[in-house]
């Protein structure tokens, strides 16, 4: 899958964006035979005023034919924002296989 890693407000050093890579090459197998059109990745710092440190925001748009899942997770730490959201996309992308097969066997009956 390809996909644009994009960092705002937040330096993307090798060490997060191989993490990104990692984490987004274990969606192929909740994939299957579903092709990807596109997959963008932003991470960076949520706006806000926050008086604990930086919290992290990480976005992924996943375009699949005929539907855009988007998901956006905010965390303390820039890793289990990472996390939450590829475990968010991977419940969303079986979701909508499973949304798939059932449209199928009710258009067959």
């Amino acid at each position: 899958m390809k996909y644009n890693i994009k960092a705002t407000k937040v330096e993307l050093t090798p060490e997060i964006k191989a993490y990104v890579e990692k984490k987004l090459d274990m969606l192929d197998k909740y994939l299957g035979s579903i092709k990807p059109i596109d997959c963008h990745v932003n991470i960076g710092i949520a706006v806000g005023g926050q008086n604990a440190g930086d919290i992290y925001k990480t976005e992924i748009s996943l375009s699949l034919p005929n539907v855009v899942l988007v998901i956006e997770k905010v965390e303390q730490d820039i890793f289990k924002s990472v996390d939450k959201v590829k475990d968010q996309l991977a419940r969303a992308i079986v979701k909508h296989k499973e949304k798939m097969i059932d449209r199928r066997r009710v258009s067959i009956k």
